[in-house]
């Protein structure tokens, strides 16, 4: 029988695209514990608060701060623990697109990836996040779990939210979440992150680390849909690398091919359940690197249009665009276009026997040779 775990989740950062000052990382970091040996942690942690003299307060890492020294003799202890350490680590310097900055676009995307990357190396967990004061990323991940998975769907996972003062194990892992920080953020890096990153080894599962070079592989390897169907993905995955492989942005108009594909496989690489990314939610990110505005015609039909023209696979319907990645996406595209293209075949043909009923068949709208792939539509 399967062990049941709990888990429980801190973070470092913030949506800030101001390096310098706030930093050039977010972290989530998630402490790690078989249900059976809670009991002893706590009694762990315990012993460690009074060991290094936390006496009342809370073990947070902002506390020891600066304080390497007392930071290592605190990591030692906690390397003893029966825990395990896994993190989702993003460095906010290679997101793609300005877009990030807006806080609602910046939690969505953290929250596409660590859910997906949750779920598919935990199945089965119960997770505990801090609610305490302006912790307002973990609120909004409660919020986003639980839309994405009803408890009836998601068999053996509960959410649940504490407040790190009443809990020994959120105290964990913010302590943990705050020392990351010591290791890869570049406003906190110091002699000391090789010593700390080392110490933290024994209990260390997995750092993943984001955004990293997207591939196949990575596309198909992080996949948790089971709709997804490797031939279409990786047909669809090869078109669009070919044509950024072969092409540069010489023009606006390029450029707005390229950032566009760009942002269609940088948000695949997160998005759970076969998303669709909105056009809204793509023009604020492309509108960063230009100087005036998208116009929606324009983007239909000079960047997807154009795509399409070279043979790129973008799948479309009235939730936006995504990478094809099985055959509803194809399906939802060809409905889509059928929409809009027999009702004008339709339009058309009305137009022209109506005129050729009025002239006695002597003037026909489409006899002409730049229209000769309608007539063949039409059928004569």
């Amino acid at each position: 029988m399967q062990n049941k775990i709990t888990a429980f989740a801190d973070e470092f950062g913030n949506n800030s695209f101001n390096f310098e000052t706030q930093g050039s990382h977010f972290i989530v970091a998630t402490v790690i514990c078989k249900n059976d040996n809670l009991d002893k942690l706590r009694d762990g942690i315990d012993q460690i608060r009074k060991v290094h003299n936390f006496q009342t307060g809370e073990i947070k890492s902002s506390g020891v701060g600066p304080n390497h020294s007392r930071r290592k003799r605190i990591l030692s202890d906690i390397a003893k623990l029966d825990i395990s350490v896994y993190a989702v680590i993003v460095d906010k310097r290679k997101l793609f697109g300005k877009g990030f900055g807006y806080k609602k676009s910046f939690y969505k995307y953290i929250n596409n990836l660590l859910y997906k990357e949750l779920f598919r190396t935990f199945p089965s967990l119960e997770l505990f996040v801090d609610e305490h004061g302006g912790n307002e990323f973990m609120r909004e991940f409660k919020r986003y779990v639980e839309k994405q998975h009803p408890p009836t769907l998601f068999f053996g996972y509960e959410f649940n939210i504490q407040n790190s003062k009443q809990s020994y194990f959120i105290q964990l892992a913010d302590f943990i979440a705050g020392t990351l920080s010591y290791i890869f953020d570049e406003t906190k890096k110091s002699e000391f992150s090789q010593e700390f990153e080392e110490l933290l080894k024994p209990i260390t599962i997995d750092f993943n680390f984001f955004p990293r070079e997207f591939t196949y592989s990575e596309l198909a390897e992080s996949n948790i849909d089971e709709s997804f169907d490797p031939q279409i993905a990786e047909v669809s995955y090869l078109r669009i690398q070919n044509f950024l492989d072969s092409h540069t942005g010489t023009d606006q108009q390029k450029t707005d091919q390229l950032n566009f594909l760009k942002l269609l496989l940088f948000f695949q690489r997160t998005s759970p359940k076969n998303r669709y990314i909105t056009t809204k939610e793509i023009f604020r990110h492309l509108n960063q690197s230009r100087q005036d505005k998208l116009k929606p015609e324009y983007f239909r039909t000079k960047v997807v249009g154009a795509l399409r023209d070279n043979g790129i696979l973008i799948a479309s319907g009235r939730d936006g665009y995504k990478i094809p990645t099985c055959t509803k996406d194809l399906n939802n595209f060809v409905k889509h276009g059928k929409r809009i293209i027999l009702p004008m075949l339709n339009r058309i043909k009305e137009a022209r026997e109506t005129i050729k009923l009025a002239t006695g068949n002597d003037l026909d709208l489409l006899n002409n040779d730049e229209f000769r792939e309608l007539r063949d539509l039409l059928g004569n």
